[in-house]
């Protein structure tokens, strides 16, 4: 395994995802924020949320990094279109079967149930995020895939 290029593209990979996300949050793309539903996993305090978020993001990018990684190793090749295969199948897990969950999971995140709570405030995604806006799914689609092709295109197998 390549350690180094493990570390670097990872790394790469993320900024260039959390930046396409931010930017689809910033021109009302969609109203999801990744690192602040992390963040408020762990706290309550808005501000601080999004700070928490943002370093959970960064290291579950490199987690999952290190998974692309495997199953690069495991089928023996790192391509550019092989990564963008395993982004897109990771992206639809994540709006197919991690999203509808999630409230399960957010201590602070209201169900499609209940409602929202005096604790239990923050909007759920509902399935593909549509919750968050019609084009959530594809910000996620589009971030993944191209996540994965960096991934695919620099890391070099020893």
């Amino acid at each position: 395994m390549n350690w180094i290029h493990w570390l670097v593209w990872g790394f790469s990979g993320t900024v260039v995802l959390t930046s396409i996300l931010a930017a689809s949050q910033g021109f009302g793309l969609t109203r999801m924020n990744i690192p602040y539903l992390l963040g408020t996993m762990f706290t309550p305090n808005r501000d601080r949320a999004k700070f928490i978020g943002f370093f959970l993001h960064f290291a579950n990018g490199w987690i999952f990094a290190l998974f692309y990684v495997a199953v690069f190793h495991v089928f023996g090749m790192a391509t550019w279109w092989f990564g963008a295969i395993i982004g897109l199948s990771q992206a639809i897990f994540v709006l197919t079967l991690l999203m509808p969950i999630l409230p399960a999971l957010h201590p602070r995140m209201a169900n499609e149930q209940c409602g929202p709570t005096v604790v239990r405030q923050l909007e759920p995604p509902g399935f593909l995020g549509l919750h968050y806006g019609w084009r959530t799914p594809i910000s996620v689609l589009l971030a993944h895939t191209i996540f994965g092709g960096i991934l695919g295109a620099f890391y070099v197998m020893k």
